[in-house]
C-alpha cells in the first residue's frame, strides 16, 4: 500500500506539473519540461495504473476484507484530491479573488491533506488495527499536518532559494495560485 501511494502521489505531481506548467521539481527539470506535456501525461497515467495494480495484490497480504477497505480509502483519497485540484484550477481560470481563508483551507484539505497526510495515516491505522479503529478520528490531525505543509510550501515559493525549495521561485505568482499569502495581500 505504501508503494502504491508513493506511485499515485508521484503521478499526481507529474500531472500537477503539466497543469501548472512547472519547470522544476526537487531541483531538477520536470518531466514535461524535459520530454513535453504528452509524454508527461502518459507517464502520470502509467503511474496511476501501476498504483492500482499494486493495490490489487493486497489480498494475499491483507486478506480480502481489509484489502477492499484499503482500496476504498484510495478511491476516496483520489476523489478528494482531484476535486481539490479542480477547485484550485478553477480559481485561476476564472480569475477568482473573492476568496476567504476558509476557501483556501478547504482547497488544501482536498488537494494536499488527503493524499499527503490524511490518507497515509488512515491506511496505516486501518492495516495496523485490522480495521477496528475509527479512521475519521485521525482526519483533523492529517488535515492540520497537511495544511502546515502546504502553507510552508507556499511561503518557500515566495521567500526560499531555488536550492532550498527545489522548484522555481515565485512560480505560484506566475501560475496565479491563490495562496494564503495572496489572499491576505
Amino acid at each position: 500500500s505504501a508503494l502504491a501511494l508513493e506511485c499515485l502521489h508521484n503521478a499526481f505531481l507529474v500531472h500537477d506539473d503539466v497543469e501548472d506548467e512547472s519547470e522544476q521539481r526537487r531541483g531538477k527539470d520536470t518531466i514535461n519540461k524535459h520530454y513535453g506535456d504528452n509524454i508527461a501525461v502518459n507517464v502520470g497515467d502509467a503511474m496511476n495504473v501501476l498504483a492500482l495494480g499494486m493495490l490489487g495484490n493486497n489480498d494475499a497480504v491483507l486478506g480480502k476484507q481489509r484489502s477492499r477497505k484499503v482500496f476504498d480509502e484510495f478511491y476516496h483519497m483520489i476523489i478528494e484530491s482531484v476535486e481539490g485540484q479542480a477547485i484550485e484550477l478553477g480559481w485561476s481560470k476564472d480569475n477568482e479573488f473573492n476568496l476567504t481563508e476558509e476557501d483556501y483551507l478547504r482547497m488544501v484539505l482536498k488537494k494536499t491533506s488527503w493524499y499527503t497526510t490524511i490518507h497515509p495515516v488512515r491506511v496505516g491505522v486501518l492495516i495496523a488495527s485490522s480495521g477496528k479503529e475509527d479512521l475519521d478520528r485521525f482526519n483533523n490531525f492529517g488535515f492540520y499536518l497537511g495544511a502546515a505543509f502546504q502553507i510552508q510550501d507556499d511561503l518557500l515559493n515566495l521567500t526560499g532559494s531555488a536550492n532550498e525549495y527545489g522548484k522555481e521561485i515565485h512560480g505560484d505568482i506566475f501560475e496565479g495560485k491563490r495562496t494564503l499569502m495572496l489572499l491576505h495581500l
